[in-house]
C-alpha cells in the first residue's frame, strides 16, 4: 500500500507539473497571438489613414472621371455630374471636350464619345455643345484609326445635327463621312452610323448637291449591302428624289441591274416600300416641266434605263405589286403606274 501510495502520490506530482507548464504555454501562446494581432491592426489602421490622407489630396482627380460602360453596354453613372446625362452642366460638358482633345487614350476617348452622344440626345444640350466648339472636336475623331471612335463619333454628330444650326457646321463633315462609308467593310457599324448622319442632313434639300458627289457609292450599297443597310440606303436615296433638282443627276447615275430584283413582293416590306417611293419620286419629275428631258441619251446602265426604259422589268412587273397585303405598298404602286402612264404619252 505505501508503495501505491507513493507510486500514487508521485504520479499525481507528475501530472500537476505537466499541468501547469501546459497553462503557462497556453497563456504564454495567447499572449503573443494578442500582440501579433495587434501589430496587425496597428499596420493596417495606419495604412488606411494613409489611404484616406491621398484620397483627399486626389479628391478633385476623382471627381473628373469619365463614365464607362458596364458589361451590359449601359453607361455608368460618372462622380461629377448627375445621374442622368440630360442633367449634365456646361462645364461637365466642357470638361468632357477637354478630355477627348487631351487624351490619346482610346478607351477613353471612347467613352468621353458615348457620354457626349447621350448628352446630345437631349435638345437642350444643342446649343450648348456647339458653343463650346464640340462639333469640331468631336469630328475630329472621324479620322481616328479606331472603328469603334469612328461609330461613336458618327452617332454624337447625328444627335447634334437633329439642330438646324449644328447641321451648319456639321456640313462641312459630309464629304469626309461619305468617304469613311466608302472605305469601311461592307455591312459594318461605321457604314450604319454614316448612313444614320446622312439621312438627318438630307432630309432638308440644302445639302443634296454634297451628298449627290458620293451616289455610287449609295447605289453599290443598295446592290450589295443587307437589308439593314439597303433600307439606310434607300432613306438617303429616297430623301434625294424628292428634291426635283437631284433628279437629272440620279437619273444619269450608273446603277446595278440588281436594282430591279428589289421591285418584287418576296422583297422585305421596308425595302419595297421605299424603293417603290424612290422610283415614283423620280418619275413625277420627270418631264414635269423641270426641265428633264425625257427623251435624252442615257447610257444604259444608268437609273433611268434601269427603271423606265423600254426593256426595264419594272415596266412590266410592277402591276403584280398591286395585289401586295399592304396599303402603303399598294398606294406607290398606284403612283408609280400614274406617272408612267404619263411618261409614255409624252
Amino acid at each position: 500500500d505505501a508503495w501505491g501510495y507513493l507510486l500514487t502520490g508521485k504520479s499525481f506530482e507528475i501530472m500537476v507539473g505537466r499541468g501547469f507548464s501546459a497553462t503557462v504555454r497556453s497563456l504564454l501562446g495567447m499572449a503573443i497571438g494578442a500582440g501579433i494581432c495587434y501589430c496587425a491592426y496597428r499596420m493596417l489602421f495606419a495604412r488606411q489613414r494613409k489611404k484616406k490622407r491621398r484620397d483627399k489630396k486626389g479628391a478633385n482627380r476623382t471627381r473628373e472621371k469619365v463614365p464607362g460602360r458596364d458589361l451590359h453596354g449601359a453607361l455608368t453613372k460618372p462622380e461629377n455630374v448627375s445621374a442622368s446625362v440630360s442633367d449634365l452642366q456646361p462645364h461637365h460638358l466642357a470638361n468632357l471636350l477637354d478630355i477627348l482633345v487631351t487624351s490619346s487614350d482610346s478607351s477613353l476617348q471612347e467613352k468621353v464619345l458615348i457620354t457626349l452622344c447621350n448628352s446630345a440626345a437631349f435638345s437642350a444640350n444643342h446649343d450648348i455643345i456647339r458653343s463650346l466648339g464640340g462639333i469640331t472636336i468631336i469630328a475630329k475623331s472621324l479620322s481616328d484609326s479606331s472603328e469603334q471612335i469612328k461609330v461613336n463619333a458618327l452617332n454624337a454628330l447625328n444627335n447634334l445635327s437633329m439642330n438646324v444650326q449644328n447641321q451648319e457646321l456639321i456640313k462641312d463633315y459630309i464629304n469626309q463621312t461619305c468617304s469613311a462609308i466608302s472605305l469601311s467593310s461592307l455591312n459594318s457599324e461605321v457604314q450604319l452610323a454614316g448612313l444614320r448622319l446622312i439621312i438627318n442632313m438630307s432630309v432638308t434639300d440644302n445639302y443634296h448637291n454634297m451628298v449627290a458627289d458620293h451616289l455610287p457609292c449609295f447605289l453599290y450599297l443598295l446592290a450589295e449591302g443587307n437589308n439593314i443597310i439597303q433600307i439606310y440606303t434607300l432613306k438617303v436615296l429616297v430623301n434625294l428624289s424628292a428634291n426635283p433638282t437631284m433628279t437629272q443627276t440620279l437619273l444619269t447615275a450608273k446603277g446595278s441591274q440588281s436594282l430591279t430584283s428589289l421591285f418584287d413582293s418576296r422583297v422585305d416590306r421596308e425595302i419595297l416600300v421605299r424603293v417603290l417611293i424612290f422610283a415614283a419620286n423620280l418619275s413625277k419629275h420627270l418631264g414635269s416641266g423641270h426641265g428633264y428631258d425625257l427623251h435624252a441619251n442615257y447610257n444604259e446602265d444608268c437609273l433611268f434605263n434601269l427603271l423606265y426604259g423600254d426593256s426595264s422589268p419594272l415596266q412590266k412587273d410592277i402591276t403584280a405589286l398591286f395585289q401586295y397585303p399592304d396599303v402603303e405598298v399598294k398606294e406607290q404602286v398606284v403612283s408609280l403606274l400614274i406617272n408612267l402612264a404619263r411618261l409614255r404619252q409624252l
